[in-house]
C-alpha cells in the first residue's frame, strides 16, 4: 500500500493560505475580523452588563489555565508576580466599591477571581518560589501605582458618592487598564513564552477586547455624551479611554503573534523585540 496523502482539514487550509499572506494583508485580515466581531456584538448583545460577564469569563479562563500550570507542571516560569499583584489590588478596590452601588452577582464574580489570584500570588511567593524570574520581572510597581494615584485624585465620576469610595473607582480603573505591563515586560525580557502563559496573556486580550468594546458602545449609545464631560473636569474619562486603546492595542500585538503560532503548530512562541 503506498502513503495517502491525508486531506487537509479546513482549519489547516485556512492557516496555510493565512501563513502564505504578508505581514500587512494578515494584519488587514485581522482588523477586518475584529471590525466584524464589534459589529456582530452591537447587533446581538443588548446590556452593557453582558460585556462585564464575558471579560469576567475571559478573565478567569486565564486564571484556570494559571492554576493548572501551577499545580500540574510545578513551575510559575514565565509569570508575573507584579502583574498578579496589580490584580488582586484592582480586584479588592473594586469589590470594596462594589458594596455602594452594584448588585451581589458582579461581588461574586470579582470574589471568585481575586481569591483565585491571591492563591497564584502565594504559590509563586513560597510554594515553586525558585521557578520564579524576578531577574525578568523587573518592572517597579510604583511606576503604576503612583501614576494612577495622581489620575485618581485629579479625576472624578462626577457621581454623589463617598470620597473614598470616588477615588477608589477612579485608581481602580487606571490599575486594571495598566496592570498587563509588568507581564509584556517579563514577556519582552524573556522574548520566549511557554504555552500556558501564551493561554494566559492570550485570555487578557480577549478580556481587554470586551472591555474596549464595551466603551466603544456606550459612547455610541450616549452620542458622545461621555466626551462632552471630558471637558467638565472629568479627566479620568480621557485617561480611561487612553489607556484602554493603549493596552487593546499592546495586547492585540502579542493576540497576533499568539495566532501565527498557533496556525504554524508552534509549541513555543518567540517574539520579535517590540513585543
Amino acid at each position: 500500500m503506498g502513503d495517502k496523502k491525508a486531506i487537509p482539514t479546513p482549519v489547516k487550509r485556512i492557516g496555510r493560505w493565512v501563513r502564505s499572506r504578508s505581514v500587512r494583508e494578515q494584519v488587514s485580515l485581522g482588523a477586518g475580523v475584529a471590525f466584524m466581531i464589534l459589529v456582530l456584538l452591537k447587533i446581538f448583545v443588548k446590556s452593557h452588563t453582558h460585556f462585564f460577564f464575558v471579560t469576567q469569563l475571559a478573565h478567569c479562563a486565564g486564571i484556570l489555565v494559571l492554576v493548572y500550570k501551577l499545580s500540574i507542571t510545578k513551575t510559575c516560569s514565565g509569570l508575573s508576580l507584579k502583574t498578579q499583584e496589580l490584580t488582586a489590588i484592582f480586584l479588592a478596590m473594586r469589590i470594596i466599591t462594589y458594596f455602594g452601588f452594584i448588585r451581589d452577582l458582579h461581588v461574586i464574580l470579582d470574589s471568585l477571581t481575586l481569591a483565585s489570584t491571591l492563591w497564584v500570588i502565594y504559590m509563586i511567593r513560597f510554594k515553586l518560589k525558585s521557578t520564579y524570574m524576578q531577574e525578568l520581572d523587573n518592572m517597579p510597581l510604583y511606576y503604576v501605582l503612583v501614576p494612577c494615584a495622581v489620575i485618581a485624585i485629579i479625576g472624578h465620576p462626577g457621581w454623589q458618592i463617598h470620597i473614598v469610595t470616588r477615588f477608589l473607582y477612579v485608581y481602580l480603573m487606571t490599575i486594571e487598564a495598566v496592570s498587563v505591563l509588568p507581564q509584556l515586560r517579563l514577556i519582552q525580557n524573556a522574548k520566549m513564552v511557554e504555552p500556558f502563559t501564551a493561554h494566559y496573556v492570550f485570555a487578557l486580550g480577549v478580556a481587554r477586547f470586551f472591555t474596549c468594546a464595551n466603551w466603544i458602545f456606550m459612547l455610541i449609545d450616549t452620542r458622545g455624551a461621555y466626551l462632552t464631560q471630558i471637558g467638565q473636569g472629568h479627566l479620568y474619562i480621557l485617561v480611561a479611554l487612553i489607556a484602554e486603546v493603549v493596552q487593546t492595542f499592546i495586547l492585540a500585538d502579542f493576540c497576533y503573534y499568539y495566532v501565527k503560532s498557533v496556525i504554524e503548530g508552534q509549541r513555543t512562541m518567540r517574539l520579535p523585540s517590540f513585543v
